[in-house]
């Protein structure tokens, strides 16, 4: 009887192109920066609890992120592998439940691991099942794909990734649609019984793109009743080759006994290219977590952010950040009292240093 790799070496000599694998794309990058708090806070971080996926160390020099990316395209079958280290991958796992064969020391390290393929029907419909990036947003975990260095407090308190199943189909060149089967809000391992369901519609030319995302599903820990909503839209625009406008909005509502909870924001966005290897990039935005369900505090968060971004070299990106936060509370951790007291402050000013390597 013939071994499974005698009978493939067989069918080589049959046809050379049977044992052809797709091409294993290697990519990484290593993502450092500096971050001035003038608060002076006293536990040396910036942003509040639970959120700061970028800069979150505040008056050091401190490594935000470090990934390793392994993929093959799905033609038909892929996969896609992210491993990363750093301060902010530490950030954005720090919510995930805990359990058996689950939780914040298992997962850390990984933010994406999907297997792929693509099913020929009509122009290919992909299927990708594992953790992978969440389809809500405009801006991205990984710092060296937004316009900004820093994420805003719409990205920081809505999902980077996800684990579940999803099934995506292009319609024809400006149309698409996905549809998500998930464990839960940025969660791999499920806090409850219950699934979510997310769904995507897109629209895109060369220079507008418009989606428009969801997300519905029981999300308390332990409790199968209560639903989240969530709606996102996102729109781009590039109106000339040197200049980007994009504009985000949100709205959500998380059931829960003794009345539901309410938060909505809106963003607005620049990026001027002023030189072939510089831009300015622009960001202003307000978010009414008006119950405090995600920050802890009843509050309106508004920020400022101008971002020169600076490529002066072939896979090297470096950024100069200030940004300003300001609350209707006092939220931002400061330098200590003559007692040693902690304290807090209504504003927060930061101005960041950073550069990003990747190949």
């Amino acid at each position: 009887m013939f071994s499974s790799l005698a009978v493939a070496l067989l069918l080589a000599e049959a046809n050379p192109s049977a044992l052809e694998l797709p091409p294993l794309q290697l990519h990484g990058f290593v993502d450092v920066f500096y971050g001035l708090n003038t608060n002076r806070p006293a536990d040396r971080t910036s942003f509040l609890p639970g959120t700061g996926t970028t800069a979150r160390r505040a008056n050091e020099l401190n490594l935000n992120a470090a990934a390793v990316d392994l993929s093959v395209e799905p033609k038909p079958v892929g996969m896609h592998l992210t491993l990363a280290f750093g301060s902010g991958p530490d950030v954005v796992h720090s919510a995930e439940p805990a359990g058996g064969a689950t939780g914040t020391d298992i997962w850390r390290f990984v933010y994406q691991a999907s297997v792929s393929a693509t099913i020929p029907i009509g122009s290919g419909l992909l299927v990708e099942a594992g953790i992978y990036p969440s389809h809500i947003g405009l801006e991205s975990f990984f710092s060296k794909d937004n316009w900004t260095y820093t994420r805003g407090w719409m990205g920081e308190f809505s999902p980077y990734y996800q684990a579940g199943v999803k099934v995506s189909y292009a319609f024809d060149a400006h149309w698409s649609a996905q549809l998500h089967f998930l464990n839960g809000w940025q969660t791999i391992g499920d806090n409850n019984r219950a699934k979510a369901v997310g769904s995507q519609v897109a629209w895109s030319s060369e220079r507008v793109s418009i989606a428009f995302n969801t997300f519905a599903g029981p999300e308390l820990p332990g409790d199968d009743s209560h639903w989240r909503l969530f709606g996102d839209l996102i729109a781009q625009v590039k109106p000339t080759s040197w200049l980007s406008l994009g504009a985000t909005a949100d709205v959500g509502r998380q059931d829960r006994s003794g009345g539901a909870a309410l938060w909505h924001g809106a963003a607005l966005f620049a990026r001027i290219a002023v030189a072939p290897r510089a831009a300015l990039a622009l960001r202003a935005e307000y978010y009414d977590d008006r119950d405090g369900f995600f920050s802890g505090t009843a509050q309106v968060l508004r920020e400022g952010t101008a971002t020169l971004e600076l490529r002066p070299a072939d896979h090297l990106i470096v950024k100069l950040e200030a940004r300003y936060d300001v609350s209707g509370s006092r939220v931002f951790a400061a330098e200590r009292d003559g007692a040693g007291n902690p304290i807090f402050s209504k504003t927060q000013t930061l101005a960041i240093a950073s550069a990003v390597a990747e190949f």
